[in-house]
């Protein structure tokens, strides 16, 4: 399979067979990237703990440490898949990222107790280390989510976001919210799915068969994702959102694409070091890291939360779909009203509702008796909530860099401002642990991680879009 140039080129073939811009072709076949990476690994983590808990007996700390670990390494390697993205293009990087991925969920399966490892089962088990009896499992656990960590950041939200962003330009918000909508499309069926499968008061498929029949659905799909993708519209001899190329501008302003047409370049697009010294870059990184944080707690430790108040495994698989079903349609809401309004203020407005559906959640027995309902219908009320603030924001806050930075140095920005939002993001599964293994309850965790989030939406209505840079040009001598 050629990366280069070939005799034939799907992108173009399509465009003139159905008459469509080839980057809306690409919006669906992004939604999917993002559900196979983000989904089974992110959104489904609350299933995984409990599962995992019934298994090792580890608790809500251990369990949250994974999530952590995998925050320090995107913080590390986020600048890294920044540049390898813009550098490689976006092909290789689903290849890489989703191979790591299968081959990930493939080891996940095999996480066992020491007792159980093939080259420790003949030994006498007592006379092994203690730490190897305690943390073996555990440490196995950390190093595969890491691995599946790697692979679900290579190929996914960064990586299809540059495509995206790579392909639009007027309708980049509204592209990027259909894309996250199909892929939470998927999780609505997926999410419960996973939720049955792994239950551990059932003798379903297992963790550990789940686990293996993910990778293998994933190793099976990479290639024929990575076929249809091309990185850029003018590596086909076309324009972002579908515009014509202008044949009117000197020819000294124009450059050759890949299919030998010539375009106008793009202009006034930030470098990674341009960018960094712009107020608008810290205050959007810092500030979606603020509103992320109570989103990563949430996929941690809501399925946990609500087992302890006595909902069952599928029944919180449900409530996680219900949040997902109302983020789906409200990504698609979230894009519309980011290429009409303001991005900053409707960014704000949807991280307020998310942080007071928190605010739902931590008050649902006081709710629930002050509305005379059952305390299920309050917790459904607050994943409508959820839903609509998170499904809202998240095409905005992407598109938003887009919009200020440019294209030519997206990967890069983007990769560098995920190194502050994972280190707040580090503490966003622990804390609520750390508190709930302490004093019994997520009550002021979650409150606090509320307030947070609200304090992110503000840090975004400070985000005044960067004055274009001024391109020096050097005299002769």
């Amino acid at each position: 399979m050629a990366f280069g140039r070939g005799t034939f080129d799907p992108s173009r073939a399509r465009a003139r067979a159905r008459g469509v811009f080839y980057g809306w072709w690409l919006v669906p076949i992004s939604g999917t990237v993002h559900m196979l990476t983000s989904v089974p690994l992110f959104h489904a983590m609350g299933l995984w703990f409990v599962a995992l808990e019934a298994a090792f007996g580890w608790n809500r700390t251990q369990l949250s440490l994974a999530f952590s670990f995998t925050r320090i390494e995107g913080g590390i390697l986020g600048p890294i898949e920044g540049y390898l993205v813009d550098r490689l293009g976006v092909r290789r990087m689903v290849l890489i990222g989703l191979t790591i991925l299968g081959f990930g969920f493939l080891l996940m399966s095999q996480v066992r107790d020491t007792k159980d490892i093939p080259f420790v089962r003949g030994l006498p088990f007592h006379l092994l280390p203690e730490f190897m009896q305690i943390i073996q499992p555990a440490l196995m656990f950390y190093l595969v989510f890491m691995i599946m960590a790697l692979g679900q950041g290579l190929s996914g939200w960064l990586t299809m976001n540059t495509m995206l962003n790579n392909w639009f330009s007027r309708h980049k918000t509204k592209a990027m919210g259909y894309s996250s909508a199909i892929g939470r499309l998927g999780a609505l069926f997926l999410i419960p799915a996973i939720a049955w499968a792994v239950d551990p008061e059932q003798d379903n498929l297992g963790w550990s068969m789940t686990a293996m029949l993910l990778g293998i659905v994933t190793l099976a799909v990479v290639l024929p994702i990575v076929k249809v993708i091309r990185n850029r519209p003018e590596d086909s001899g076309l324009l972002p959102d579908g515009d014509k190329p202008r044949t009117d501008a000197p020819a000294s302003q124009l450059e050759r694409t890949a299919a030998g047409r010539r375009v106008l370049p793009s202009g006034g697009d930030f470098t990674l070091e341009q960018a960094l010294r712009t107020p608008a870059f810290w205050l959007i990184s810092f500030g979606q890291g603020f509103t992320s944080m109570v989103l990563i707690a949430m996929m941690a430790h809501l399925a946990p939360m609500l087992w302890d108040q006595g909902v069952s495994v599928p029944m919180a698989g449900w409530v996680v779909s219900t949040y997902t079903a109302m983020s789906m349609v409200f990504q698609i809401v979230g894009g519309y009203v980011g290429d009409k309004v303001s991005k900053r203020l409707a960014y704000f407005c949807f991280t307020s509702l998310q942080a007071g559906a928190v605010v739902v959640l931590v008050f649902v027995p006081e709710l629930s008796a002050i509305l005379g309902v059952p305390s299920l219908a309050v917790v459904f009320s607050f994943a409508v909530v959820f839903g609509i603030g998170f499904g809202g924001r998240n095409p905005l806050s992407t598109s938003i860099r887009g919009e200020y930075f440019g294209r030519s140095s997206f990967g890069k920005i983007m990769g560098m401002s995920q190194v502050p939002m994972n280190l707040m993001l580090l503490a966003a599964p622990i804390y609520p642990a750390v508190m709930h293994d302490a004093y019994g309850s997520y009550d002021f965790a979650f409150l606090s991680l509320a307030a947070l989030n609200f304090v992110g939406g503000v840090m975004f209505l400070m985000a005044k879009k960067p004055d274009k840079p001024v391109k020096r040009t050097r005299r002769g001598g």
